[in-house]
């Protein structure tokens, strides 16, 4: 298969298989894609972990899907300050998400770790899958820990009885930049063989965070030899991955248009022009009372 060629330097995705196909893997750079969600929705640096955290995540769970117009959603809905955190993503690598409160600190665990953990709280992870048929699939598992990569592994495992281990991390810089972002994800499939599975936890266990690789200057593939590199690791795919948002005026006039029509003639009685900002990119859609009187 020949792989698409691209800027490696930004980010993107790769997808392999070991052990004769039967292990599936996924790693990502999100950094430029995690910079741009910090800087869209103004994140203070536990939230722009999380938030970073959950488009990896939602950037590789994208990559599983095969569909054209195939969409993921991921909801994070911890008991935590920082609210409810939404990714969704499609099979082309784009992803978008945002966070119910953005301007959130907590104490760290300890000096240079975040506690994102504390930040999200307990609750429910619900991924949510559009493939095209009549009922979406919905899966829903309770929060673990809250730091993202174990609560999806934990869905992974109990919802799909795939057993997975999930690695996603965002390294923050001094002056609250993103520095480095990006996981993986490593998946065993039935015909595993039980070698094969002690081999990669055994490799798992024994490594570093993923943030820790990538400020070794570790790519992608690198990060999958890293851990399949003695089990015959072949890479298949690789492709961009971008924050991407299908917002616009006109989507936002028709989500307008839905609401009570004597609310609409409220805010036209008031003789202002609104404004109205997607949650995912923040982007703001101003309209005028004639626009809003079209409406009617």
């Amino acid at each position: 298969m020949e792989l698409m060629k691209f800027d490696t330097d930004r980010d993107y995705i790769v997808r392999g298989t070991a052990a004769g196909e039967t292990v599936r893997a996924f790693a990502v750079r999100t950094t430029d894609t995690t910079a741009v969600a910090r800087e869209r929705h103004h994140t203070f640096p536990v939230i722009t972990a999380a938030l970073g955290r959950m488009l990896s995540a939602g950037a590789m769970m994208g990559a599983m899907m095969k569909g054209e117009k195939d969409k993921l959603t991921l909801l994070m809905k911890g008991d935590g300050p920082a609210g409810q955190i939404t990714v969704t993503a499609d099979s082309h690598g784009n992803v978008k998400g945002f966070v119910d409160n953005p301007s959130v600190t907590v104490p760290d665990k300890y000096p240079g770790k975040m506690d994102v953990g504390a930040a999200v709280g307990r609750g429910t992870l619900t991924v949510i899958m559009d493939l095209g048929l009549r009922e979406p699939y919905n899966g829903q598992v309770e929060i673990q820990t809250g730091e993202i990569g174990d609560d999806l592994a934990y869905y992974f495992t109990v919802s799909e009885q795939t057993p997975s281990a999930v690695g996603v991390g965002v390294m923050v810089d001094t002056d609250s930049s993103v520095k480095h972002s990006g996981g993986f994800i490593i998946q065993m499939m039935p015909d595993a063989a039980e070698e094969t599975i002690a081999a990669v936890e055994s490799k798992i266990s024994a490594s570093e965070p993923v943030t820790t690789m990538m400020e070794k200057g570790m790519s992608p593939e690198d990060i999958l030899q890293h851990f399949l590199g003695d089990l015959g690791l072949v890479i298949n795919e690789k492709k961009p991955v971008r924050f991407h948002c299908d917002c616009s005026k006109e989507r936002v006039a028709g989500a307008l248009s839905t609401i009570q029509k004597s609310d609409l003639e409220e805010i036209i009685a008031d003789g202002e022009e609104i404004e109205v900002k997607c949650h995912f990119c923040n982007t703001a859609y101003n309209f005028s009372i004639d626009e809003l009187r079209d409406m009617l």
